[in-house]
């Protein structure tokens, strides 16, 4: 995988956070550094840890799936970038609440983190390491949500629709282009 791969595979991932730091920005009257931070950490440092549990738990049972590894991969990112879509044109625009409680974050990163476990799986399977993908994963998700929460207090929710319909895009080529890569390849 491409350093250019990896990357757009993390900013797909973090399009979840970064529009729920969107809502968060939108909770609060006046955005301090601290939120910023507090957001960045827990959405970030989650989107970091669920795919090294993926790869974990996807390199437990590799060996059964490895003629299919690159369908399982495929049909994951579609999945996850399909969801993505559709929940970019649901038309509400949800405003969260201000609380940035470690109760109340850890519920939201574990909510916006969950695709970034299957992805840890997908990586098990297509034998990629697993620490620069975390890292660039968890790096890129903590900017996103860092930078969401004042947008969100800027502009509302006028890009968080975009944000998702974007990430969710990405990752569905991504996965087209690894189905294409090991099917046509072989």
């Amino acid at each position: 995988m491409t350093i250019v791969e990896l990357l757009l595979i993390a900013v797909g991932l973090s399009m979840d956070a970064f529009a729920v730091a969107i809502g968060k920005g939108l909770s609060v009257d006046k955005v301090r550094p601290s939120h910023a931070a507090i957001t960045g950490v827990w959405f970030g440092g989650f989107q970091a840890l669920m795919p090294v549990i993926g790869y974990f738990l996807g390199v437990s049972f590799a060996g059964f799936v490895e003629s299919v590894d690159h369908w399982i991969a495929f049909g994951l990112l579609w999945l996850i970038g399909l969801n993505m879509i559709h929940e970019s044109l649901s038309k509400s625009c949800e405003k969260s609440d201000a609380d940035f409680s470690p109760r109340a974050m850890s519920l939201l990163a574990v909510a916006t983190s969950i695709d970034a476990l299957a992805i840890g799986i997908s990586l098990s399977f297509l034998n990629e390491p697993i620490l620069p993908a975390a890292t660039t994963i968890g790096i890129t998700t903590f900017i996103f949500s860092a930078v969401g929460i004042y947008i969100g207090n800027i502009f509302g929710c006028r890009y968080k629709p975009k944000a998702e319909f974007l990430g969710g895009a990405v990752l569905m080529i991504i996965g087209l282009k690894i189905l294409l890569e090991h099917t046509l390849g072989q």
